[in-house]
């Protein structure tokens, strides 16, 4: 269930993504779409409380199934404590971990925990920082749910490393290529 959704995620983001340096639509939200990235590497420069509070409230305005919005955010600034989850964390970054609701079987809501991660990432590009996605970090986590403060009842699905990025790196010589629409979309007549 976590293989598949990370990989829906990682998906929606190349979707999202793959049009880099496309022509401009004439739609911010789709120019924003077409160009972000994921970059790796980040400035020293603080994200300020301004832009995670404003991260954050795109994270819970995401879409949900019944809108049961089964999240918790945490920020986490410490670098310490950051270091331990991501090994290349730089100072002034921000890791805000997706934790979804956990029901009696053990199931957690990672559909909406994406979501509402996508919606993050994209706010997060649209005020000039880099944005990275982590799934396998968060399975290590998970055993320090209690000293992170993820509250009880929840599980770390994704983190989400928010930071400037270096000027100096853009996405076309920054990001990942990616595969052409043909290689990815079918129509069915």
């Amino acid at each position: 269930m976590k293989t598949r959704t990370a990989l829906l995620l990682f998906v929606l983001i190349i979707a999202a993504t793959q049009f880099a340096g496309a022509q401009s639509s004439g739609n911010a939200v789709v120019d924003q779409l077409l160009t972000a990235w994921s970059p790796k590497n980040f400035t020293t420069e603080p994200v300020t409380d301004q832009q995670v509070d404003m991260i954050l409230k795109c994270g819970i305005k995401a879409p949900s199934g019944k809108n049961n919005q089964p999240w918790r955010f945490t920020v986490v600034r410490d670098e310490a404590t950051m270091k331990e989850m991501i090994g290349n964390i730089v100072p002034g970054n921000v890791l805000i971990l997706v934790s979804g609701l956990e029901s009696e079987t053990g199931k957690t809501p990672d559909f909406d925990c994406g979501l509402a991660t996508e919606n993050m990432f994209i706010a997060a590009t649209s005020l000039g920082l880099g944005a990275r996605i982590y799934g396998g970090p968060a399975g290590a986590a998970n055993e320090k749910r209690e000293a992170l403060q993820v509250p009880a009842g929840y599980k770390i699905i994704v983190i989400l490393r928010v930071g400037n990025i270096d000027k100096s790196v853009d996405a076309v010589s920054g990001a990942s290529s990616r595969k052409a629409q043909e290689e990815i979309v079918n129509y069915k007549k």
